[in-house]
């Protein structure tokens, strides 16, 4: 088969990158496969090309390169075709507009896969007749806006399915979208297996990791930890990762440590990527989040031995981690049970090491191999049955146009009204 991804800036970091590559990489070894970013702005990608994998780009940022077209009258003027509802609207433009749409009218592939939903909206309006459309969530419907929930609600019914990273979100997407023959699969984020030895769990460190995030809720962890402190002083926190425009945590954060008195103790280590090499450097893992779409943080520490207490948040903990097994699940913002569970691995050397060979042994699941073998399956099953281009498809795309003409319509109506009141009030 001739697969290809749609994704939004292959140059970049990211969750959805990284998963994107690994997966693109392992379907490689048995189809042709490629990557088309619509954004480039370095020259090589971050994350490294993935093997066996081609790299195309339809928009050059890069300031260097005699094609940079950042500056371009077109690519200053808004996107219309990309939702407004997507977080990435802002960097989306007319140039993205046409230059996806002729990517995707002219793309000979059998299967085309999105990897956001303002992409997937593209794939949906735009792929051209044959290809199997595929939008891939990885993010949670809960977590999208009113708006953009309402346009994907109407325009995914031209993908021929969508799948999510969880079993949760996939029974959200039934449950409460109104998606006719559309094929709604759970299939999570594979990681790779730890190049070294894994942790031996005896180091005296609990590791977190992820964005300085209100999300995340390390005000929680670092309240919990207080309590461990207070009768475990020889044990140590690491909490990995940086900030963000969308709401930075680093400040705050250190000020919480220093009330406590934990400056000695908590360690803010800033963003390292990957980080493979240092999960086996802690005994412990550290999930304190409100929500998670998925929980790659936690497959990487359960991948490299280390046993993981999370917060038995929205959607992914608690597919991952066998509660008791391979770690813990605690209730969501109980700062005291948190410290309890970790105390409890913490005093039990026996079961802190148990938990570890048992997270190696249970993270396997999500290897590369057994994930794309999940993709691969639903990719041909789909494509069996007709995909993007039989009856069933040109029927649904009639009343796709119609109804679309009237979506665009209210929206562009509602725009100019709110853009009429912004005007009143300057």
């Amino acid at each position: 088969m001739h697969i290809s991804f749609l994704l939004h800036n292959a140059y970049g970091i990211g969750g959805t990158i990284r998963t994107t590559f690994t997966l693109a990489r392992t379907l490689a070894e048995q189809h042709d496969v490629e990557i088309v970013s619509v954004f480039r702005h370095r020259d090589a990608p971050k994350l490294g090309a993935p093997a066996g994998v081609r790299m195309k780009h339809l928009v050059d940022l890069r300031g260097s390169s005699p094609g940079y077209e950042g500056e371009t009258a077109e690519h200053k003027a808004p996107a219309s075709v990309f939702p407004r509802g997507d977080t990435r609207h802002g960097q989306y433009s007319r140039l993205t507009d046409r230059r996806i749409a002729a990517h995707l009218g002219g793309l000979e592939a059998d299967v085309v896969v999105g990897t956001r939903p303002g992409l997937n909206v593209h794939i949906s309006r735009e792929a051209r007749r044959g290809p199997v459309r595929v939008g891939q969530e990885h993010l949670t419907l809960e977590s999208h806006g009113y708006r953009l929930r309402r346009e994907i609600s109407h325009r995914y019914r031209l993908l021929d399915a969508v799948t999510t990273v969880t079993g949760a979100d996939a029974r959200d997407y039934r449950g409460r979208l109104r998606l006719p023959g559309v094929r709604i699969e759970a299939i999570p984020n594979s990681v790779p297996e730890p190049a070294g030895p894994p942790a031996d769990c005896d180091a005296k460190w609990i590791v977190a990791a992820g964005r300085l995030h209100r999300v995340k809720r390390y005000d929680v962890l670092v309240r919990a930890f207080a309590e461990v402190a207070a009768v475990r002083p020889e044990w140590r926190l690491r909490i990995y990762g940086a900030g963000d425009a969308s709401g930075n945590e680093q400040q705050p954060l250190r000020a919480l440590v220093d009330e406590l008195g934990l400056r000695e103790r908590v360690v803010l280590m800033g963003s390292v990527d990957p980080m493979e090499a240092e999960w086996p450097r802690s005994s412990i893992a550290a999930v304190t989040s409100e929500r998670e779409s998925f929980g790659m943080t936690i497959v990487e520490a359960m991948r490299c031995g280390v046993p993981v207490v999370a917060t038995d948040c929205p959607h992914g903990p608690a597919e991952i981690i066998d509660d008791g097994t391979d770690g813990r699940l605690v209730p969501l913002g109980d700062t005291g049970a948190f410290a309890r569970a970790l105390l409890g691995l913490i005093d039990d050397d026996d079961l802190r090491h148990r938990m570890g060979r048992a997270a190696r042994v249970s993270a396997a699941r999500f290897d590369p191999a057994p994930i794309a073998e999940r993709h691969e399956r639903l990719f041909t099953e789909l494509a069996s049955r007709g995909g993007g281009g039989g009856a069933r498809s040109v029927l649904r795309g009639a009343v796709h146009r119609s109804r679309g003409s009237v979506l665009d319509g209210a929206y562009a109506l509602r725009d100019k009204a709110a853009g009429v009141i912004r005007g009143g009030r300057s």
